[in-house]
């Protein structure tokens, strides 16, 4: 079992109640990562689930939970012969934090009909930067846990050189050695920088408010490719649509969020 497999693990405490307890390791400056919560409550709802994969999951975040003991509460839909439907709660201190509809079903792993090419706008790997490191006190903690290394002009906004185009690309893996899985996909589809960066619409934490994603296919070995892009940045909203490759090329991976924009210093 990695470090992530513990940080996501769920235990069963009845017919509708699991335990678990939100670690601080995935923290972005503070608040808890979207994707790693995602994860969280997966686990839950695919241990209770005829369905061995999630296949479709759409999180409303009501409010942000912070690390340690919380439950998910789970209700059973609907269980049919190809797929299962889930409302899940996640819940701490009594308060609802996250209310999530998730969709198992179990996929074969069969070779796709079809599948978009991974995008030729992402360099290779030695062509590509990482973020600098976050200072002891930034709370930036959910960096150690992952890899990310981005094409360059899509973190221009470093240097206070934005490219104007809310977009991000980036090549992805876990810190610590893991092939990936759903519940590592969950946090590759929140994973990089809000794109109203890139588009310098906004400085600081973006939290998310809603966000769809969905599970196409298992995922290769390997690193990740994750590409990032946004339509509109308005009225202090934006949304960002995530698209996730694998090493064999396959898309595996789809999401869809509406966030707020900037709604703290950057760090």
């Amino acid at each position: 079992m990695t470090k992530f497999d513990e940080a996501t693990q769920a235990v069963r405490v009845d017919e509708h109640t699991y335990d678990v307890c939100l670690d601080p390791g995935y923290a972005v400056g503070g608040p808890l990562n979207g994707g790693y919560l995602m994860a969280v409550i997966l686990r839950a709802v695919v241990d209770d689930s005829p369905f061995a994969h999630p296949v479709s999951t759409s999180c409303q975040f009501l409010r942000a939970p912070a690390a340690g003991p919380a439950q998910v509460r789970i209700e059973r839909l609907k269980a049919g012969r190809t797929a299962a439907f889930h409302r899940a709660t996640l819940v701490q201190d009594g308060r609802p934090h996250i209310e999530s509809l998730i969709t198992t079903a179990t996929l074969d792993g069969a070779a796709p009909v079809y599948t978009a090419p991974v995008p030729a706008d992402l360099p290779p790997l030695s062509e590509c930067l990482r973020l600098p490191q976050p200072g002891p006190d930034s709370g930036m903690t959910l960096n150690a846990r992952m890899e990310l290394w981005f094409d360059p002009p899509t973190i221009g906004w470093l240097k206070g050189e934005p490219t104007g185009v809310p977009e991000a690309r980036a090549h992805f893996r876990m810190a610590e050695p893991q092939d990936p899985d759903p519940y590592v996909l969950a946090l590759a589809v929140d994973a990089l920088p809000p794109v109203v960066l890139s588009a310098g619409a906004a400085r600081g934490w973006s939290p998310t408010v809603e966000l769809t994603w969905h599970l196409r296919a298992l995922p290769a070995p390997g690193w990740l490719a994750v590409r990032a892009t946004g339509r509109l940045a308005a009225d202090g909203w934006f949304d960002e649509d995530v698209e996730v490759w694998d090493a064999a090329g396959r898309l595996v991976a789809q999401s869809r969020q509406l966030a707020r924009a900037g709604t703290r210093p950057a760090l």
